[in-house]
């Protein structure tokens, strides 16, 4: 009998995930067609990793270091394949599909695994996971290409489940799944959101902390404590790799404290071990913003959203642009109103996710439920950032790692895990005889009457209330005079539109449930109609904002960028420089990197350094700067929006010599140093930090450059004298090493960001090479991860097994 139950059990969970797939695939069908999604940020990382893939497909290893982006920096926030990476493999084995429905169907996989573990019938967890999948938010990033982060939201039920698990007392799974879980988390390289699941789990844990100090069980607390510590840590030792070598970079990334105490315009600079306080909240979501939870389009929805022939906008503008102009531009009418300077889409749970939610607050008992509710109210006072500032600045001043994190309004992904969860805790006590009726009818009562009032607040009086006024409505109206009010109809509109939408999926299914309260509909029926509605509820939301029109084909997606003449130009040019693409913000650029080495690039954690450099010389055009850059070749665009190449024979070259030292003692005098300096003989050096000597030119020397790859330079030296040379590259202390002859020769850093060195007289051959200690440390770490889990999880089988067999 037993075999048997576990055969239909593997056929149950074999079915689900093959209903994973096909959902996941079918809403993505044009990956079925060899069609692939358009995502910005993907094709920006693949101009920046361009040098890196075609170096490791020429030499099967791996650079670390990519000279096509900012003047050069590691790769390890970009695209490095580490040594020893099994959990890459158990990744890949776990995303087969092709991508994004691999990403969805992990958000499938985890909540339904997370569910299962809490008990809840295979039938009901299949459709709340496939309703959670479909969070607006979750959706949306797989569309504009926050891959990593989409991959680390998926993970993070998984790690939960495993905490449930060992909550439970449930040892040897809950360890192998805790351990494995988060080593996949941590794997998926988006510190953010693995920062944020912390939070989830400490809310969760004090609760279940305060439940045993009650019935004085805190000797219970230690092993589950210890056990999930463990595991945790085998998580940690397993992405030794990554870890190390993003926490050496770290220092050295705008995510590090600045040395310098003045700002570009000589005003003190505010002193931060991370990013600044402007820069953490830019993206601050706002307190009337919130109700987008259950009302998607309550402040606009996206940037701008397509509202047809029958919107006031189409109707004004017709008459007086013209039915195709007025046509074109309803399809993209600025919609949104609120205060963030970009949304791509609002961040919708599901009005029916949230009615439950609130349903749960009362209904649902335990210490999860506190956890949830806590993680909840947290996220979201979090997530207004500048608009709740008291708590956030408390969290930027003395939260550790709190302030290397922007747009803060992302740690909503806590409520958005938390809200659908408790919302089918609610559920499935809802579907459950052993609770009393009247405690859910009265529940029932309490969760309508808190949503309700709220929809029938906006959906009703939302267009008296309200002024839907944007933050660039004065340019609208400056261009047509009178349009402001048709755009401010079009917003009303949609809001109530999506109000009355919410109200109607509530009242649905309010009476669903009612009905099932009395026993008016039969539970199966009950499940099925309320899954529907769930998934309803957020895959019509989801699909107005990623859908088929997102896909091209895949060779445009593989290679996004269209080779200009201007391109083409510098490319014959076959030696080693530097290119600034002047046509567009060149420090939000991952595009040239993909055909030169750019000055600029496109990354979330800059190196602090060279993005000082841009900010005090670069933004003001510092000719000299950009030529120590070897900055040989400009890219702007003509009146016409045609790219020209401009040649600039003053770029410095490869290496040259020095003779005029100009001393600094901090890092204000060095980049301060930079303005007015004469880059082809000066040289800025902190002899606080680094010994130079200082020599006389001789102007029979040469230095060139003769093998380049990304981490290793040869260079080619002859002088009659001892000579100064400065290096046209990043310097970066820790892994880059100087060779004279095979020997290893102290370098400095000189102009701010530069190598530089003293070099005898004589024929020298001066190599460089990038040889980062840590990716071999960090090595070995993950290979005693990776036995340690192996060890504990057969210790822990082991004594779980003779437990039972000494019990029967």
């Amino acid at each position: 009998m037993n075999q048997k139950n576990n055969l239909k059990s593997l056929f149950i969970y074999a079915s689900v995930i093959v209903s994973f797939c096909v959902v996941a695939l079918f809403y993505f069908k044009p990956v079925l067609k060899g069609y692939k999604i358009f995502q910005s940020d993907i094709a920006q990382f693949i101009g920046m990793s361009k040098e890196l893939k075609d170096y490791r497909e020429q030499n099967g290893k791996e650079a670390f270091w990519t000279d096509a982006a900012f003047g050069g920096m590691p790769s390890y926030q970009l695209s490095t394949y580490y040594p020893n990476d099994y959990i890459k493999k158990i990744d890949t084995v776990i995303r087969f599909l092709p991508r994004p429905a691999d990403y969805l169907f992990l958000y499938f996989l985890g909540f339904f695994v997370l569910l299962t573990v809490l008990k809840f019938d295979w039938k009901l967890a299949l459709l709340g996971s496939l309703a959670f999948g479909f969070s607006t938010y979750f959706i949306i990033i797989l569309g504009v290409g926050h891959n990593a982060k989409a991959h680390a939201i998926g993970y993070i039920p998984l790690v939960f489940s495993g905490v449930i698990l060992l909550f439970q007392k449930r040892y040897f799974l809950g360890f192998l799944l805790t351990a494995l879980a988060t080593s996949l988390e941590i794997h998926t390289s988006h510190p953010q959101m693995t920062y944020y699941m912390l939070f989830m789990l400490f809310f969760v844990g004090v609760f279940y902390t305060i439940e045993h100090l009650k019935k004085n069980e805190l000797r219970a607390l230690v092993k589950p404590v210890s056990v999930i510590v463990l595991a945790m840590t085998i998580g940690l030792l397993t992405n030794a790799q990554s870890l190390l070598a993003t926490k050496e970079y770290a220092s050295h990334s705008t995510r590090s404290k600045s040395e310098l105490t003045l700002t570009p315009q000589g005003t003190p600079k505010e002193v931060t071990s991370g990013l600044s306080r402007d820069y953490i909240t830019q993206y601050s979501y706002g307190i009337l913003e919130t109700f987008n939870l259950l009302i998607p389009r309550l402040v606009g929805g996206a940037n701008s959203e397509d509202l047809g022939t029958d919107s006031h906008t189409y109707k004004f503008l017709a008459p007086r642009i013209g039915m195709n102009q007025a046509k074109q531009f309803s399809k993209n009418v600025p919609t949104y109103w609120g205060s963030q300077p970009i949304v791509a889409a609002p961040a919708y749970i599901g009005v029916v996710f949230v009615f439950l939610f609130f349903v749960g607050c009362f209904l649902v008992e335990g210490w999860l439920k506190k956890g949830l509710i806590a993680a909840v109210v947290f996220s979201v006072l979090l997530s207004w950032g500048k608009n709740f500032g008291f708590l956030t600045d408390l969290f930027i001043d003395y939260i550790p790692l709190y302030n290397k994190f922007r747009a803060v309004s992302s740690i909503q992904v806590i409520a958005e895990i938390c809200v659908p969860l408790l919302g089918m805790l609610a559920l499935k006590d809802l579907l459950s005889n052993e609770v009393s009726r009247a405690d859910k009818v009265l529940s029932l009562k309490k969760g309508t009457i808190i949503v309700g009032s709220v929809l029938v607040f906006f959906t009703f009086l939302g267009g008296v209330f309200f002024s839907f006024s944007g933050l660039n409505d004065a340019y609208y109206d400056q261009q047509i005079t009178g349009f402001l009010g048709a755009l401010k109809a079009d917003r009303k509109a949609i809001l109530f539109e999506d109000g009355f939408r919410s109200i109607v999926l509530v009242v649905f299914t309010i009476v669903v449930l009612w009905r099932l309260i009395y026993n008016k509909i039969k539970k199966q029926y009950a499940i099925l109609v309320l899954g529907l509605v769930l998934l309803f509820d957020t895959l019509s939301v989801a699909k107005r904002y990623v859908n088929d029109d997102d896909f091209l084909l895949a060779s445009k997606v593989d290679k996004p960028f269209f080779l200009s003449k201007a391109d083409q130009q510098i490319l014959k040019d076959k030696g080693h420089y530097r290119v600034a693409n002047f046509s567009k913000n060149f420090m939000n650029d991952g595009a040239t990197s993909y055909y030169h080495n750019s000055i600029g690039g496109y990354h979330a954690a800059k190196p602090r350094r060279y993005q000082e450099l841009v900010d005090y010389h670069l933004s003001k055009n510092n000719m000299e700067v950009l030529n120590m850059l070897n900055t040989k070749y400009f890219i702007t665009a003509s009146e016409s929006d045609v790219l020209e190449a401009q040649l600039n024979s003053g770029a410095n070259g490869n290496a040259w010599f020095v003779n005029r030292i100009v001393p600094a003692v901090s890092a204000d005098e060095e980049i301060l140093a930079l303005t007015g300096f004469d880059s082809k003989n000066d040289i800025v050096v902190n002899t606080k930090e680094f010994a130079v000597a200082s020599t006389e030119k001789d102007s029979t020397a040469r230095v060139a450059l003769t093998s380049y790859s990304p981490n290793v330079l040869v260079y080619a030296y002859e002088s009659e004298k001892p000579q100064l040379v400065v290096f046209s590259e990043m310097y970066y202390q820790p892994g880059w090493n100087a060779y004279v002859d095979g020997k290893l020769t102290p370098h400095f850093r000189a102009n701010y960001v530069l190598r530089a060195m003293n070099v005898e007289s004589g024929k020298h051959e001066i190599v460089f090479k990038f040889e980062p200690e840590v990716i071999q440390q960090g090595s070995m770490l993950s290979l005693l991860g990776y036995g340690l889990l192996m060890v504990m999880s057969i210790s822990i089988y082991w004594v779980e097994r003779q437990k039972k067999l000494e019990n029967v």
